[in-house]
Formats: structure tokens, C-alpha cells, sequence
């Protein structure tokens, strides 16, 4: 592993314009249709996947870029499209990193690939943390996991909120207790195979904004699936519960979080899709003050303008910066000793919400209208300061760290 890139090379820049037309041809065209549909853009992902961007073969092409930019690179531009077209293409990402980073390699190779299916048949996946009365707080998760012994079977029952691709993924990641009184270290993930009676999909949210993206809940009732879908395995799970009963008994030892694991290594890539966000609308905020002429010159001559957009570029760059480091540490292997993965998403996410404000500002009334993008931004932009862990939540964790409490 090299030292960290301040930019790309060749190939990835070959790459990012491939993507960057795709954006610009494709998804931005029709973003406004489908923010007004309220419904899962599967013409877009179809087309994603016909050209080979949306594809096993393609994201296991980035995450696996030995530099870590290969998948920021890829969601920020997905993302300047259109935020909620990039969330579903995207969105399957997130049920994959949780096989990835919590399962064995036999199960990252049977079920990573179903999770998109191929371009005659496109499938999406979905990751199942959050619940009603557990949000931010894992610990009080109760969608519960039995194991049957007899059958070697796993019984899973609760609902899940929130789920992007909830009810219409071809696979569900499941995340569940296994042992209530670990509390969020008595967590265990699960795969819910295609097809699985006891699954449904319960409210489709209407949002205010990523609104072509699917959010729902997710029902679990007597669910059953075989024990090879546990991911990582009974050995490690048991090996994982007894350290953490150990800790919890004041004997050392250290537990991990399913869900927790999977966040922790996916919030650079949400920083990404904030940044990618951010820029869209700064590059129409730019564009408009620049051509928008008001008592006799444009508006960009005006130093309360200029000095917005001076603001707003430096802080896109801040933020992408934060992400490139953060991803690439996670690929270096370079333990988070900072929260620097929780630092990019939470500056990164804030950036959006700012920037994209500012440039509704610099519109004026037209960036109030649906006549402009920046309106749609602005409220897809809302969510980056909330889910995957909010704002809030993420100054407590990395405040935690200052304190000297390790991430768990």
C-alpha cells in the first residue's frame, strides 16, 4: 500500500468520465421525473447495468482500488447526477459491504453476486439495521435471532424501518439480537435468501427528499433460514459472544457490533455522496452567478456572492479531502484511530445541507422554484445529517475517541 493520493491517476480519471457522461446523459435527464414518481428508477439502473456500471464486476473493481478512491470517485459522481437516482444504484451497496466485511469468503461469493443479478435480470439488495424504537441507538434493537439446534436453522422476528431497497431486494442483510444481554454487542447479521416465507415488506415511506430511491419497512415473522446464512459463522460468532460476555463480567476482552462494523466502513463512502451533492450545486450556483446580471453586472462581481462561492468550494474540498483519507485508511488497513471515518461523513454531510442552502440563496427565487435543480438538492441533501448515523452521533463517537474510548 502507497502513501495517500492527493489525486487520481489515469485510469481512475478514465473511469470517473465514464461515469461523469453516464450522469450527465442519463440520470440528469430524468431526475426530475422520477423525483416527482416517488418510485424505484428500475429503467435507470437497467440502463447502469447494461453499460456495465451497475455490476458485481464493477464495484468489486473499485472497493477493492488499492488506493481506497476508487468507490468515493465513483459515488460523488453518481451523486452530482442525481442523489436519489445515485442512491439507487448505490444502495445495494451498503447490504454488500455487510457481507463483505462480516461474512466468510463461500458466502461473499454465493450471495454478493445476487444481490445484482446481471443486465438481463437486474436485482437489488438491502441492509436492515434501523427500527422504530432503534435508530441511532443499536442497543435497543429487538428484531430478534433463535437458533434452532435440530434444524440448524435460525428464527428471526421483528420489523425493521428505514430500509433502502426494504421488500423489493432480492436479498435482505439482516441485523439481529442473538444475545439480549450483551446489549449492542449481542448483535449477529443474517442473510434472508430470495424468496423467504415470514418476509414482507411493510410502509413505503414518502420522503422529502432521495425520493426515487426505496424506503420501507421490512417485516420479519417466524422467519427461518438456514444456519450458513449467519454471517461469519457459529464458530465466530460464539468465539465474538464470549469475549464480549468476558468484557461485560470485567475480565477484559473486546466485543464487536455487526452493525456498528458495517457503518463504521461505509460512512466515507455517504461522505462521498454528500460531496458529490455539494458540488452539483455549487457548479449552478457558480454557473448562475456568473450569467445573472443585476444592476448592470453579474452577480459573481458582487462580493457577498463571491464570497459565498469561495466558501462553498473550499469546503467541498475539505470534505472530499476527509473522504479520500478516510477511504483510503480503510483500504490501507489503518485502524480509525480518530473517528476518521465517522469525521468525513459528518463534515462532508454537513457540507451538503450548507452548501446547497447557499445556493438556493444565490438563485433567489428561481432556486425556490422546481424550475432549477438546486430545490431537488437541497431537500435530497437533508438526509446526509441523519441517517447512517447522524450528526450528533457521529461528534459522539468521535468524541469518544478523544476521551480514549476505542470504536466499537
Amino acid at each position: 500500500m502507497g502513501e495517500f493520493a492527493l489525486e487520481l491517476n489515469d485510469d481512475q480519471r478514465a473511469v470517473r468520465d465514464w461515469i461523469h457522461g453516464f450522469a450527465a446523459d442519463v440520470m440528469r435527464p430524468a431526475a426530475a421525473e422520477w423525483d416527482e414518481r416517488e418510485e424505484f428508477p428500475w429503467p435507470v439502473v437497467q440502463e447502469a447495468a447494461r453499460i456495465g456500471l451497475y455490476s458485481l464486476d464493477f464495484y468489486a473493481q473499485q472497493f477493492f482500488d488499492p488506493t481506497g478512491l476508487g468507490v468515493p470517485m465513483t459515488l460523488e459522481e453518481l451523486f452530482w447526477g442525481d442523489a436519489g437516482l445515485g442512491l439507487a444504484i448505490a444502495g445495494t451497496g451498503l447490504a454488500a459491504i455487510g457481507v463483505l466485511t462480516n461474512g466468510t469468503d463461500e458466502q461473499i461469493g454465493t450471495w454478493v453476486p445476487q444481490m445484482y443479478g446481471d443486465a438481463g435480470d437486474v436485482k437489488v439488495a438491502a441492509f436492515c439495521s434501523s427500527e422504530p424504537d432503534a435508530g441511532s441507538d443499536v442497543s435497543a434493537m429487538r428484531t430478534r435471532a433463535v437458533y434452532d439446534e435440530a434444524k440448524d436453522e435460525w428464527v428471526l422476528n421483528g420489523t425493521k424501518t428505514w430500509a433502502t431497497n426494504g421488500g423489493i431486494a432480492n436479498v435482505h442483510v439482516v441485523v439481529a439480537v442473538v444475545d439480549a444481554a450483551l446489549g449492542a454487542r449481542g448483535h449477529a447479521s443474517f442473510i434472508v435468501p430470495p424468496g423467504t416465507p415470514g418476509l414482507s415488506q411493510g410502509q413505503k415511506f414518502k420522503k422529502h427528499g432521495i425520493r426515487a430511491s426505496h424506503t420501507a419497512e421490512v417485516v420479519l415473522d417466524g422467519v427461518r433460514v438456514p444456519g450458513h446464512c449467519l454471517l461469519g459463522g457459529k464458530d465466530r460468532l460464539d468465539e465474538r459472544l464470549a469475549r464480549a460476555r468476558e468484557q461485560a463480567a470485567g475480565k477484559g476482552g473486546r466485543g464487536g457490533n455487526a452493525a456498528m462494523a458495517t457503518f463504521e466502513a461505509s460512512r466515507p463512502a455517504v461522505g462521498a455522496q454528500a460531496v458529490g451533492i455539494a458540488r452539483a450545486a455549487y457548479e449552478v450556483a457558480l454557473d448562475y452567478a456568473k450569467t445573472r446580471v443585476q444592476f448592470g453586472r453579474p452577480i459573481i462581481d458582487n462580493q457577498g456572492i463571491a464570497f459565498q462561492l469561495a466558501d462553498m468550494r473550499t469546503s467541498i474540498d475539505a470534505a472530499r479531502l476527509l473522504v479520500w483519507r478516510a477511504s483510503w485508511m480503510a483500504t490501507a488497513g489503518k485502524p480509525f484511530t480518530a473517528a476518521e471515518g465517522s469525521m468525513s461523513k459528518l463534515f462532508a454531510g454537513e457540507t451538503a445541507k450548507k452548501v446547497t442552502a447557499q445556493a438556493m440563496q444565490i438563485l433567489g427565487g428561481n432556486g425556490y422554484t422546481r424550475e432549477y435543480p438546486v430545490e431537488r438538492m437541497h431537500r435530497d441533501a437533508a438526509i446526509y445529517t441523519i441517517f447512517e448515523g447522524t450528526s450528533e452521533i457521529q461528534r459522539l463517537v468521535i468524541a469518544r475517541t478523544l476521551a480514549g474510548v476505542p470504536i466499537r
